[in-house]
């Protein structure tokens, strides 16, 4: 993985994080690695049936396109991964973005629309349950995402970045996170950098695990997603 050079606005804070600090205590990120590794094992394991299922669906619906989604996204210390996802959107999707980037839903570095018209029937429904998420327990398992975290971005979000926006990319993204549970696509961008630096100072194993539950209730009542 190769760092990636980013064009710096105004830090809107004085005061930043820096990685030392938010690394320090090695017993709870050894301790949140362990529970990584077992949590997206597991996962996979028992989550395999869905993963067949919902393959085929997608295979049914475009028989032409791909099952998973890989995109380039910007992971701890500013490092690039590939992030998988079951593709919920037509196969020439990103190509068509450039014509949509006017109706951005959410203001800041990211790009949100309710009812983008990329997006499948079958996409519809895993993007609105977050099943199209679940590959990404092969990140985490690899280690380049945790189960908890701030949401790795594009690199075209991250040129656009503050110094104080930057500190998201201190420590390892997540499948899930305090963004997710506290209105996820109701939110802004300036909102959701500042639940992520809270979370990322505020981290604990037991903030952790009531964020992973938040997020099963969450999932359950498929609210907030698009």
């Amino acid at each position: 993985m190769k760092a990636v050079g980013v064009e710096q606005r105004v830090a809107s804070s004085d005061h930043l994080l820096t990685a030392d600090q938010v690394n320090a205590d090695s017993s709870y990120l050894r301790m949140k690695r362990f529970v990584d590794f077992i949590g997206a094992f597991t996962g996979l394991i028992l989550l395999s049936p869905i993963f067949l299922l919902i393959a085929i669906l997608i295979k049914i619906e475009d028989p032409k396109g791909p099952v998973f989604f890989k995109q380039v996204r910007i992971g701890k210390n500013e490092t690039e991964f590939q992030m998988y996802k079951f593709r919920s959107m037509v196969s020439d999707a990103e190509e068509r973005l450039k014509d949509l980037l006017t109706l951005n839903e959410v203001s800041g570095a990211m790009f949100k629309m309710k009812d983008d018209p990329r997006i499948t029937k079958i996409g519809r429904f895993i993007r609105k349950t977050s099943i199209d998420e679940l590959p990404q327990l092969w990140n985490v398992l690899k280690g380049d995402m945790s189960l908890v975290g701030p949401r790795p971005p594009l690199l075209r979000e991250v040129v656009e970045y503050s110094s104080y926006d930057r500190q998201r990319l201190l420590v390892i993204p997540g499948c899930t996170g305090l963004w997710q549970v506290s209105g996820r696509s109701n939110l802004n961008f300036d909102q959701m950098v500042k639940l992520d630096l809270k979370y990322i100072e505020d981290r604990t194993f037991w903030f952790d695990l009531k964020i992973i539950f938040k997020t099963v209730l969450m999932i359950i009542g498929s609210k907030d997603a698009y």
